[in-house]
């Protein structure tokens, strides 16, 4: 059973797991508008992931006898004037999530709660994998700078972009 802090925290992570799917399914439009085919399709599947991310939050609430709340949600920007500032933004979305998770296993630590907390390691190593993925797309980025053609190669790459993480492969 979740005691009644935990619910909450984990009910507000459900609301940024939305608003993460809100934030990149704006920018897999921004990144369309643009004609730019393969950032776009990237940004569609990370929308995607994020809501099976807030899904499985939803699932977990429920099954510990908690009620998962679905609240509004803050509207994305839809504006993003550069690819490059676009996943500026995206990493650093990703840090405040990472921090977010870490509140989590904080809380559930203090509560003993070894379920909640042994539930949680899984997006402990999925936060680190998508931080690292945004690192070695702005790295890609900053390589071809202004090149037209360069951004013609990268926006046709990031459609096979797997970033292999160090912790838990295969999880």
């Amino acid at each position: 059973m979740l005691s009644d802090n935990m619910q909450a925290a984990l009910n507000k992570q459900i609301r940024h797991e939305a608003e993460s799917s809100q934030i990149y399914l704006a920018m897999a439009c921004w990144a369309e508008v643009q004609g730019l085919e393969g950032v776009s399709q990237f940004m569609y599947d990370a929308s995607d992931e994020e809501r099976q991310h807030m899904l499985k939050l939803v699932k977990y609430v429920n099954e510990r006898g908690g009620h998962a709340i679905i609240s509004e949600l803050n509207a994305p920007e839809i504006e993003f004037g550069s690819f490059k500032k676009m996943f500026e933004i995206l990493l650093k979305h990703e840090i405040f999530v990472s921090q977010s998770i870490n509140e989590l296993v904080h809380i559930s630590l203090e509560e003993r709660d070894y379920a909640t907390h042994n539930f949680l390691q899984w997006y402990v190593a999925e936060q680190i994998e998508e931080e690292a993925q945004a690192r070695t797309i702005l790295d890609k980025i900053n390589l071809i700078g202004d090149d037209k053609g360069g951004l013609y190669l990268f926006d046709n790459d990031v459609k096979q972009l797997v970033v292999t993480s160090s912790v838990m492969p295969g999880a």
